[in-house]
């Protein structure tokens, strides 16, 4: 029998919900493949700062540390809205990253075919079912880099925030992102906006000096924003997309919105080891925690990624997402992804179906 220690991290609003259906699908494919995942709690976020004062304590980054691999709900909520930037639970997820060295965030914008109609996009420009993995830089760049704000005399105040990169940050997530290239499609594009900023003048040379070592892969480069509007009108063109930290929290985003729901799309954060960082991409969602109506199929699929990137169990993962698209094409949906026709079911009937299909598969 094989042992996994997993630190895990419900977080706020509808984290601890959509967590606690995860657990018992990672349960489930313990026992079905015989291995034994241990589970300890920690506190981020919200609640750790009700609890603590500090929305990232020392024992949870030090529980995290001796884990095998992160379980992470949610962050966040109208209670901590007003608290200064360093303090508000956002600033937990930043100090997690840091802290446990974790570069690269991996975020798969997948519509199943049996969600097409949930996509705000034509029928036409989705056709079959969209595929598109973001590879985001995620410790440097502005969000890390020098800030602050001085006084400008009669303008009053100038508030900066400063955009930096080394070549061997870039050169890093380069690498990641054109070995993900590799294990799909081996096509590669490069998001920047090196017609402005020295920063992304820099990354198109690292990242070019990278390709010469992936001859395989197609690479092609494209602006920050032609590349908004190309995952609009034409996301088929895409397989891999590796860009800055900023530029990859919008465009993921925006990735994921084409898919129909933010609910359904799990991500990881990576660093030099096996030890990573799994969480859905959508948020605490404070207005439907408690009512069973979450989706918990991101964070679900988030396991997944975790038995394929941390414990190396690619047969593991792949039952998980069988199982998810085998539930969805059963017609059952939770309210964020419903049509007409759909048997619309809560958060704990969601995570019981897909169990249930565990044990078929």
């Amino acid at each position: 029998m094989s042992k996994f220690n997993i630190a895990v991290l419900p977080g706020d609003g509808i984290g601890p919900e959509v967590v606690n259906e995860a657990i018992g699908v990672l349960n489930t494919v313990g026992n079905r493949f015989n291995h034994e995942f241990v589970l300890k709690e920690g506190a981020i976020g919200g609640c750790a700062i009700d609890a603590y004062g500090n929305p990232l304590p020392n024992e949870t980054l030090e529980l995290c540390k001796s884990s095998d691999a992160v379980l992470l709900g949610a962050v966040g909520g109208y209670k901590w809205d007003n608290l200064p930037g360093d303090k508000r639970p956002e600033a937990g997820l930043l100090g997690i990253r840091a802290g446990l060295g974790l570069y690269a965030n991996l975020r798969p914008a997948v519509i199943y075919s049996a969600l097409k109609d949930a996509s705000p996009l034509r029928p036409d420009i989705v056709k079959d079912g969209i595929d598109i993995m973001v590879v985001r830089e995620l410790t440097g760049g502005m969000y890390f880099g020098e800030r602050g704000r001085v006084d400008a005399g009669d303008m009053g105040q100038t508030a900066f925030d400063t955009e930096k990169y080394s070549t061997f940050e870039i050169e890093r997530i380069a690498r990641l992102a054109f070995e993900a290239a590799m294990k799909r499609n081996k096509r590669l594009t490069s998001v920047d906006k090196a017609n402005v900023l020295e920063s992304s003048r820099l990354w198109r040379e690292v990242v070019i000096n990278v390709a010469k070592d992936y001859p395989e892969v197609e690479l092609n480069h494209m602006y920050v924003d032609n590349a908004a509007m190309q995952l609009i009108r034409n996301p088929m063109q895409f397989d891999v997309i590796v860009t800055s930290n900023m530029f990859g929290d919008i465009l993921s985003d925006e990735a994921s919105m084409i898919t129909g729901s933010i609910g359904m799309l799990p991500s990881a954060s990576l660093g030099q080891g096996a030890l990573g960082l799994y969480e859905p991409i959508h948020g605490s969602a404070p207005d439907i925690a408690g009512q069973d109506k979450a989706n918990p199929i991101a964070t679900i699929l988030s396991v997944g990624m975790m038995l394929k990137y941390s414990f190396g169990l690619e047969e593991e993962s792949n039952v998980i997402e069988r199982a998810v698209e085998n539930v969805l094409n059963a017609g059952y949906r939770t309210a964020d992804i419903a049509s007409q026709d759909s048997k619309v079911i809560g958060t704990k009937e969601m995570g019981k179906l897909i169990k249930e299909e565990i044990k078929k598969i």
